[in-house]
């Protein structure tokens, strides 16, 4: 049934239109700029407005109205925005698989996939986010393993969408960051529009149970004290809300 919704499962995903460099360049700027808006994502911004320079427009420009947005509103009043919509907005939630299985044991399954796929990539996320976090698998492509970082992103296309619309009908600053991301994506297919008209309309499943496949499988985490590593690509200080981690 989902599959047959997101319509994008077990097919041959189009690859991207952008060359490599650019993808993950647009990548890893969504990635920042969807983090929490820190003093030191803040002090990061005049350079990711020069990473982005070189972009299509349909990327560039979204990018650079959120960072004239972010250098130009108070500092405070951006951060309680940003909790605002993030946090306790459930509509416009980072985590790709709540859109499709709520807080049910198939979303729990759905995390061990996307850690699985991120260790096939070597590499291991942190116990500091899920690994559906938008802004981790982002940061996967950017500076990890584009292909399937691209898979990853096309299957859950329409959780994209409903995030994407969701921070529209806010007119948030925010939803510049999403447009600029649907740019470097295919367009939705006829199978995936009626998932993203489905989930608006009954929004995610709910049970009791929760996560518990998340939880309980040891194999999530293997090197629980390991410290991630800091990747960087863009060639400065780490700022990213995403926790993705190198592993040897």
């Amino acid at each position: 049934m989902l599959e047959r919704l997101l319509g994008a499962r077990g097919k041959a995903a189009a690859r991207p239109t952008l060359p490599e460099h650019q993808t993950r360049t647009a990548w890893q700027a969504v990635s920042l700029l969807l983090g929490y808006p820190s003093d030191e994502l803040r002090d990061q911004l005049p350079l990711i407005r020069g990473a982005v320079a070189p972009l299509p427009a349909g990327v560039r420009d979204p990018l650079v109205r959120l960072i004239d947005h972010l250098e130009n509103s108070d500092a405070e009043q951006t951060r309680i925005a940003y909790v605002d919509t993030f946090d306790h907005t459930r509509r416009c939630a980072l985590h790709l698989t709540y859109f499709v299985h709520g807080d049910t044991r198939k979303r729990g399954i759905a995390l061990v996939q996307f850690k699985q796929a991120y260790r096939r990539g070597g590499l291991e996320v942190t116990e500091d986010e899920l690994p559906d976090h938008l802004c981790v698998l982002l940061e996967f492509g950017a500076l990890g393993d584009l292909d399937i970082a691209w898979k990853l992103l096309t299957s859950h296309r329409a959780s994209i969408e409903v995030l994407r619309l969701a921070l529209d009908d806010r007119h948030s600053p925010w939803a510049d960051a999403m447009h600029a991301l649907v740019a470097t994506l295919p367009a939705l297919e006829g199978d995936q529009a009626t998932a993203v008209a489905r989930l608006i309309e009954q929004g995610p499943p709910n049970e009791d149970v929760g996560m518990d496949a998340y939880a309980l499988d040891p194999r999530l985490n293997p090197h629980p004290e390991a410290e991630a590593e800091s990747l960087v690509y863009l060639g400065m200080p780490q700022g990213s809300s995403a926790t993705a981690g190198a592993r040897s």
